[in-house]
């Protein structure tokens, strides 16, 4: 499974990037306000930091528009995935950018129908939402299981399956578990990753043990 960060801010990137464990980032419009700079530059930015796609997202709505956005930021770096909705003019878009070669991402999918029309377009990657179905009563995981089962069923379909709106670990595992190509994952979640007591307690008592030798590796 691959992982994406997904944040606009350029700290936390450089900082994740640095473990490896970082395959791509995802932003929306929201996320870069958060930033307090320009859209633009950001999004150049990142994709100076990491080498994998880049989820730079659209902000119109009409399918001539949209694909002039998504050609822009195309231009910016070839590991740019233009970020259109699942919309009748998001998906049109999404056919014309990805018959240039663009990598699209198809986000605020809810339903397995949309995620058939999304692959059938072409999209690169197709985002399910399931934190903000969890929100509704929904099952969001369940909608990760159906896409993964309906996508291994044709050979055409290469859409990548990228679970969004990850709110904990346990969205994670279980998305990893149902095959899940890809999670995007906000900063803190991510950090989550390496908790457990077990691991903690566990260092604690080989630190202390190996104190009480008075040795160091580092001595000559």
């Amino acid at each position: 499974m691959k992982f994406f960060v997904d944040t606009a801010d350029t700290e936390e990137i450089r900082d994740l990037a640095a473990t490896g464990l970082v395959d791509g980032v995802t932003t929306n419009p929201s996320l870069v306000a958060k930033s307090g700079r320009k859209f633009l530059d950001v999004v150049q930015e990142i994709c100076g930091i990491v080498d994998g796609p880049v989820s730079a997202e659209v902000t119109a709505t009409d399918h001539e528009t949209m694909l002039k956005e998504g050609k822009k930021l195309a231009g910016l770096a070839p590991n740019i995935a233009v970020k259109v909705p699942l919309t009748p003019d998001g998906l049109k878009t999404c056919k014309a950018l990805s018959d240039a070669g663009t990598m699209v991402n198809v986000t605020l999918c809810f339903s397995p129908g949309q995620a058939i029309l999304a692959a059938k377009a072409g999209a690169t990657f197709i985002s399910p939402f399931v934190g903000r179905l969890d929100d509704i009563s929904t099952d969001g995981m369940q909608l990760i299981a159906d896409i993964c089962q309906i996508y291994n069923q044709y050979e055409q379909f290469e859409t990548e399956v990228l679970v969004a709106s990850i709110r904990h670990p346990i969205h994670l595992t279980e998305a990893a578990k149902m095959g899940a190509d890809v999670a995007t994952l906000p900063p803190g979640v991510l950090r989550q990753l390496y908790k457990h007591p077990l691991t903690d307690a566990g260092l604690a008592a080989f630190l202390a043990d190996w104190e009480k030798t008075g040795q160091s590796i580092l001595d000559d």
